[in-house]
């Protein structure tokens, strides 16, 4: 019997890497909190460990466990959520990412009747999808999983013609954005400038993600010291701003201090803040080498933020063709630089594109319809699954 059995409240369980600041994380925490009550309960199962992000869970309902798992082989952690999802009974599992699609085996030998995976973007392990190990594990997963959710085109692609996944089973859904929490602040831009000590009139460049080779924060103080250099920054106003933390912050720190960017750059690390330090930005700047549909992109766009990004993943579909920013190629820091200097060469064009980036946000990417996508993807698993087991019950006379 399903959770539904008990509750009359159809039961997700959510499974994750981890759950801490990212991408992936934050359109998770948007959708359970967004999700009405009575609608669908929820529960969130990280393979490995939760830290302080998981604060932002503002439904009490909400279960959330820890699986403790080990890198590498972990047997132990599979037997774990199998275990876990034997107790617990969802009518659904919705996993996300590479790391969490093997979760799909103790999910069907646990008997979860509906079960969902979501491709949110890759990592340095597997920038461009060609790994073959990594697609054979799809592939032979894909029997299990009754529906696919790529959250850009490039990603649906991915899954319809490397991984063999039919049209019926693909659901693609894009990130939404709190066009509430995320909106045009004044005042927000002498806020940040005040706290990072800059003078009023700075030009911000800004940088919100975490300090992984994937997100190339090497790349970015590289490309902006090549900025500077190439004599962008001839009045002194041109500062950085790089918001978050991760394994590459001591590198960052030193490529920083060899270029003598110590007093144009400031690092607070990661905040809780972000909304209002978007808003300071003149022009975010996303210099992944790898994405799938990028919350920060949509953050800046509702904030009225210019965006500069690399083209991968859904980075130029989210960026559009409205003269709210523009695309280089990833890993292309003397691209990069030229496009950024486009955007300070021209500060009277800044106001024209704020405008357009909060206008495409508010006419593609809210959040109410990223969880009523998912919701009626939810719906649909439910019913297929109730109908699959009616068909079964009517050929063996077992109730």
């Amino acid at each position: 019997m399903s959770a539904t059995g008990r509750s009359g409240v159809p039961l997700v369980v959510h499974v994750v890497h981890a759950l801490r600041m990212g991408g992936l994380e934050n359109g998770l925490v948007n959708l359970v909190n967004r999700t009405p009550v009575g609608r669908y309960r929820h529960a969130i199962v990280c393979m490995t460990r939760h830290d302080r992000f998981a604060q932002r869970i503002e439904r009490p309902d909400v279960e959330l466990f820890a699986l403790d798992k080990r890198a590498g082989k972990d047997p132990g952690a599979y037997l774990r959520l199998w275990r876990l999802l034997r107790r617990l009974r969802p009518d659904i599992v919705h996993t996300r990412n590479l790391a969490a699609v093997d979760a799909h085996v103790p999910a069907f030998l646990a008997g979860v009747p509906g079960r969902i995976h979501g491709e949110h973007g890759r990592d340095m392990v597997d920038l461009h999808g060609s790994n073959r190990r990594y697609r054979v594990l799809r592939r032979a997963l894909r029997p299990l999983i009754h529906q696919w959710v790529p959250l850009s085109a490039d990603l649906e692609r991915y899954v319809r013609d490397a991984i063999g996944v039919s049209a019926r089973r693909i659901t693609r859904i894009c990130n939404g954005v709190d066009l509430a929490r995320f909106r045009p602040d004044a005042a927000a831009r002498s806020q940040l400038r005040a706290e990072a000590g800059w003078p009023d009139d700075t030009l911000v460049l800004g940088w919100v993600g975490r300090m992984e080779p994937v997100k190339n924060p090497l790349g970015l103080v590289e490309a902006f010291d090549s900025l500077r250099r190439a004599g962008a920054d001839a009045d002194g106003r041109l500062r950085l701003a790089m918001i978050g933390d991760g394994g590459q912050r001591d590198a960052v720190a030193a490529a920083i201090d060899a270029a003598g960017l110590g007093d144009r750059v400031w690092r607070p690390g990661a905040r809780d803040n972000v909304p209002a330090l978007l808003a300071g930005f003149d022009v975010f700047v996303l210099p992944s080498l790898a994405e799938g549909v990028s919350n920060t992109i949509l953050e800046a766009l509702a904030c009225g933020v210019p965006v500069v990004a690399t083209d991968v993943g859904g980075n130029r579909d989210l960026v559009g063709e409205e003269g709210c920013g523009s695309v280089v190629p990833a890993d292309d820091t003397a691209a990069l630089a030229e496009a950024l200097r486009a955007r300070v060469d021209e500060p009277d064009g800044l106001s024209v594109a704020c405008a357009a980036a909060r206008r495409r946000a508010e006419r593609e990417f809210g959040i109410d319809g990223m969880v009523a996508a998912y919701l009626d993807l939810y719906d649909r698993v439910l019913a297929a699954g109730r109908g699959a087991r009616a068909t079964a019950t009517e050929r063996t006379g077992i109730v």
